[in-house]
Order: C-alpha cells, then structure tokens, then sequence
C-alpha cells in the first residue's frame, strides 16, 4: 500500500508520501539512541510537566486533529472528537500516576535490604493500525515516555497525516527532540528497525499476520514484543438482562468506528427466550441510522477505511448468504455513491463453516446467534480463535459469575460495552494477542523489571 491520503468517503487521493530510505531509518534510530541516553535520567516531575502539556495541546487542537482522522479514514467526526479527547485522559492519567506505578517496591528477604526496581528499556517501536489512528499511539506513548523510554512510530500508511501530528503533538509540548519519531516507512521495512541492536522492543496493534510476522523477527533476536491483535467478540444476552438498554448498547458496541474496531460487539448470542424482541428491536434500530459524510455531525454511518476493507467484507457476507445465512437488512454493497460504503448489516441463520460464522467482520456487520441456555451461550462465544473482550447482559447473579469466570477473553463487561480505559490493563488472549496496555500493568510492559539485592 502507497503512505498516502485518500479519502475514503469520495475515493480521492490528496497527498502521498516517499517512504523512508534506510539512510533516513538509521538516522532516526541514531537520533532516538542519543536522545534516550539523556533522556531516561530525566525526573518524573518533569516529564508529567510535559505529558500534561500533551494533553492541552490535544484538546486545544481536537477539532483540527478529528477532522484529519475523518479525512484520512473516514471515522464520524463526533467519534472523532471524542477520541482526541481520550488521547487527552491517557496523557493526563500517567503523567499523574507513573511515578507511582514505578515506585521501587521493597521486598523483605534476607537481605539488609532487597527491592524491585522499574528501569526504562529503550527505543520501542510501535506498529499501529488506522482505525483509531490517535488513540492508538498514545495509549503506546504516554506510559512509554513517562517510563523514559523513548518511541518509534511506524504508523498504517493510509493515516500518514495523523502520523505526523502525533509527532508535533510531543515536539510541541516540549518533549526532547527524537525521544518520539515517526517513520514513514512500508510494511516492508518494518524488520529493518527491529532488527537493529538499539531498538529494544515492539509493540504492534493490527491483524493477525501483521502481528505474527513481528513477533517472528523479534523473537530470533529475543526481544520484547506486545500485540493486540484481532477480535470477533461475543456480546451475550440473558433473559434477566434489561432488553432496551441491552439493545441501545449494541448498536453502539457494533457500530462504533463504522464497525471497525477490534473490541466491537461481532457476534450476538441471545437466549432464546428473548432473542426474536431483540433482534427486532436492533433491526428496528439499524433501520434509523444515517449514512453519509463522516464530516457531518448527523451521520452515524461513514464509509469504511479503504476499497479493498470494503471488498473483504462484501465477498464475508456474499459467501455466508451464499451457504444459507439471511440478511435482515443490507448485505451487499451500496453501488449508489463513491466512496466505500457498507450498509449497517443484520446476518441470521449463520451456518457453521461460512464467514460471518468464524472470522472477524471488520465493518457494520452484526452476526445473531440464538441458543438454548447460559452454558450453550460460554461454549459458542468460546468456540472462536480469538480472545480479546466479552460483553455479557444479565442481572442475574450466578450467571454474572460464571460468565466472568468462564468467558476466554482478555477483558469481561457484564451489563456494559466492552471498552478501554486507562485505568485498566487492556488485552487479548489466544489470536487476539498477549502482553496488556493501560493501567499499571501496562506501563509496566517495557520496562526492566529489576531485582536489587544489598547486604
């Protein structure tokens, strides 16, 4: 893929962009490495001083940041706003909190005196996606920088744009120069800077191939990685459960982004009981929704980030059709208008082996499923290769537990949509990835966890 703009609502390409040379990769990483030597003695105090001044700038700025991410992927501009502003929470939660969260921990041994000491690594490299093209990268730097590592991004090559603004946020604010980079660089080229003795560890959210080919050129060298990879998230509903809230949730749990998220609602397991007033509640839903400019405030729908998302989609759903599933409403491609644009999309009736049954459908798809009980439900959510977030939508208390208790999901919401917070380590299990971003476990991914013994 060309590192260009292209807007995805007219199918226009604005500005592309020459990748990285190896010449301009190996300065930047002779940048990255001196500014870190300097840069990891720095204080605490100084570095919040910064990542709070981050955090003014993103919300000074946030309209102009959000138009750029609608521009460049296509996200509604409301999403996008409130996005900048949860860059703006994450700066502002670790440079209150990191100095705690990487406090010498004393430990009593025998020892006179033996602790735990959190050390910054060094140059991370951090591979991101376009879906949430700001949140994303400062969910990765925030705890980073303030742990005094220092960062590399190689950022999707269809949000160029947004890729250099993250890096202006962090000169702007005062951070040092080269202690946050961004590469415009290939996929490609991607092993080019792992590969070199200086950059100590990588973190990657994306596909399942992506993160697997990272992980594979990392680990020949041993080096740290974390990745956050795809998801195809159960979102169960109980017959105790609210029906109208569990409804309102969902729509906004499916379609958030336009569909494309990791951590979306995918497949919709519904007890029998109550599963056809749901599904038509959400049909009913569906039907209200406004598609169109993603720069209007008024549009719910957007179009999806790039033409051949749009195709992987469309042939998803045309298969499962094919082998017997039933659209409620949508189901193929709007050929009425440019850009790409994918109908909000109800599958029933899903057979086993098809699509929409097993794999991840990154758009306006919502799949339903209908079983008998709460034990029926676990081991249909469970049945997927992915593991990252589970919503499940009961009030009843035995339930509540055994659906925490036996849901294989990195994150369980009962009662609520599944959803990152700073506060909270966030991550995956079995495809959906390994390693946790946020809250203290995740500043504490890419440090050195040392053991300090005196006598």
């Amino acid at each position: 893929m060309a590192i260009a703009t292209t807007n995805p609502t007219t199918g226009e390409t604005l500005k592309t962009f020459t990748p990285a040379t190896a010449a301009e990769i190996e300065q930047a990483i002779d940048r990255a490495a001196e500014a870190y030597g300097h840069y990891r003695h720095s204080e605490f105090s100084w570095r919040s001083q910064l990542m709070n001044r981050a955090a003014d700038i993103l919300d000074t700025n946030k309209k102009q940041y959000a138009q750029l991410m609608t521009l460049e992927m296509g996200k509604p501009i409301k999403s996008a706003i409130a996005e900048v502003e949860k860059c703006a929470w994450v700066c502002r939660y670790y440079a209150e909190h990191a100095e705690q969260f990487l406090a010498d921990e004393v430990i009593e041994t025998d020892a006179s005196k033996s602790y735990v000491s959190y050390q910054p690594l060094g140059i991370v490299l951090a591979v991101m996606p376009w879906n949430f093209p700001f949140w994303q990268v400062f969910r990765f730097a925030a705890p980073t920088l303030m742990a005094g590592n220092v960062g590399l991004l190689k950022h999707a090559s269809n949000v160029p744009q947004c890729a250099l603004a993250i890096a202006e946020v962090f000169n702007e604010a005062g951070f040092p120069e080269a202690v946050f980079q961004t590469l415009l660089i290939g996929a490609s080229q991607v092993a080019e800077v792992i590969e070199d003795d200086r950059v100590m560890a990588a973190t990657l959210t994306g596909s399942e191939h992506a993160g697997a080919s990272l992980a594979a050129n990392a680990g020949k060298l041993i080096k740290k990685t974390l990745l956050e990879l795809g998801g195809s998230d159960p979102y169960i509903v109980m017959p105790s459960a609210k029906l109208d809230d569990a409804v309102d949730v969902a729509v906004t749990a499916r379609l958030l982004n336009n569909g494309q998220s990791c951590i979306a609602a995918k497949r919709f397991i519904l007890d029998q009981e109550i599963a056809k007033n749901f599904t038509n509640k959400l049909l009913a839903k569906f039907k209200d929704l406004k598609i169109g400019d993603p720069m209007n405030e008024n549009t719910n729908i957007g179009p999806l980030a790039t033409p051949q998302i749009l195709d992987d989609l469309d042939k998803q759903v045309s298969i499962s059709i094919n082998k017997g599933a039933k659209a409620l409403i949508g189901g193929e491609k709007m050929g009425d208008r440019p850009g790409n644009f994918y109908p909000p999309t109800i599958l029933t009736d899903i057979p086993f082996g098809s699509p929409a049954y097993g794999e991840e459908l990154f758009g306006p798809v919502a799949t339903v499923f209908v079983v008998e009980n709460m034990h029926e439900a676990i081991a249909l959510a469970n049945s997927s290769e992915f593991g990252l977030g589970a919503s499940a939508w009961t009030n009843d208390p035995i339930e509540q537990k055994h659906f925490i208790q036996d849901l294989q999901a990195g994150t369980v919401f009962i009662n609520g949509m599944v959803k990152s917070d700073p506060r909270l380590p966030f991550g995956g299990i079995k495809k959906s990835g390994y390693g946790r971003e946020l809250g203290k476990h995740g500043i504490h991914e890419f440090v050195n966890i040392k053991t300090v013994w005196l006598k």
